[in-house]
């Protein structure tokens, strides 16, 4: 019988003075005391929107033949897409990270001034695995419970608020939940305070599920993904990332926990190479008989999707991809 472990971890800011990531005073995670029957049906949203975007960086067949260089080159490139222009997003999960990819993230000036980001204090998570997960979180909507308020007593309303301001949402911890994997794979929680229902949390969960065939896994991953977003003192979340949906079975796995599959709740359930594809899409014939899929899902509880599209890498030369996934990129209602 397999018991999931939970091991608390970081989020950690750029200190510009110091020249190096520290690590935030956060919570630590404690167990569950208790585990509901059913979904919270008094959650009501608060009306604030978070953008989430969601890309499986590096896990694909020509990984092994790729030098640091072009991995770094990789990471930069799918970071300008995510980053640049006006849709840069409130929450950013990667997949599919390994070392240098990891390093390249750190040190990019873009990350190192707008997100606070886990996995900066020490490359535990790493260790005996080719790649891992990181989440980045805008330091402009999430900030540590115990950082001080900013000055806002110009221009305050009755509530205490400037008017028009978009409060930050305040962390609470961060920790790990390993899954049952031939890969080690686990999944990565950040808690926030949920403003909806004051004492709760809901969740963030960015995960990389089990690889090829292995339908039976990946079912008791979602089945432990969906009992944390069931935990006493949770109010629901969102878990986004690459779900390796391969088997017919998979597309069945979201609907029969009870959650929300953000892309069928806004497009329908259509899937194919021009409906909501993430992996396979652009490479001409794919190997073996496989076709275009939906590997990558953005699914949620108690919370309300708004829209969702998919990201397509470029390109090196005429025929290598960044990625051999497309990331996703997902607005929703707190």
């Amino acid at each position: 019988m397999f018991s999931p472990q939970k091991s608390s971890r970081a989020l950690s800011a750029f200190d510009q003075a110091m020249r190096r990531w520290t690590a935030l005073p956060l919570s630590q995670h404690t167990e569950s005391i208790e585990e509901r029957t059913s979904r919270p049906g008094n959650r009501r949203t608060v009306g604030k929107q978070l953008s989430l975007t969601s890309w499986n960086i590096h896990a694909s067949p020509f990984n092994a033949s790729r030098s640091n260089l072009r991995v770094s080159e990789c990471t930069r490139l799918i970071l300008d897409r995510i980053l640049e222009g006006p849709k840069s997003p409130d929450i950013l999960f990667l997949q599919g990270v390994a070392l240098v990819a990891r390093k390249s993230v750190l040190d990019d000036p873009r990350v190192r001034s707008r997100f606070l980001t886990s996995d900066a204090e020490d490359d535990t998570a790493f260790k005996g695995v080719p790649f891992a997960t990181i989440t980045l979180l805008s330091n402009e909507r999430f900030v540590s419970p115990l950082t001080p308020p900013e000055n806002k007593d110009e221009g305050k309303g009755d509530s205490g608020e400037r008017e028009g301001d978009d409060p930050k949402f305040v962390l609470d911890s961060v920790f790990r939940m390993t899954l049952p994997s031939r890969y080690k794979r686990d999944a990565l929680c950040v808690n926030v305070r949920d403003p909806a229902t004051p004492g709760n949390v809901f969740r963030l969960l960015n995960v990389h599920l089990e690889s090829l065939d292995a339908y039976f896994r990946r079912a008791l991953q979602v089945h432990l993904l969906d009992r944390l977003l069931r935990e006493g003192g949770c109010s629901g979340g969102v878990v986004a990332g690459d779900f390796n949906a391969i088997d017919p079975d998979d597309r069945t796995l979201v609907e029969k926990h009870g959650l929300v599959d953000a892309w069928v709740k806004l497009h329908g359930d259509a899937a194919g190479r021009d409906e909501g594809a993430t992996w396979g899409v652009g490479v001409g014939q794919l190997e073996n008989g496989l076709e275009p899929g939906r590997l990558d899902k953005v699914i949620m509880s108690g919370l309300e999707p708004v829209d969702i599209e998919v990201l397509q890498p470029g390109r090196n030369g005429a025929f290598t991809p960044w990625s051999d996934h497309c990331g996703l990129r997902c607005t929703f209602t707190v």
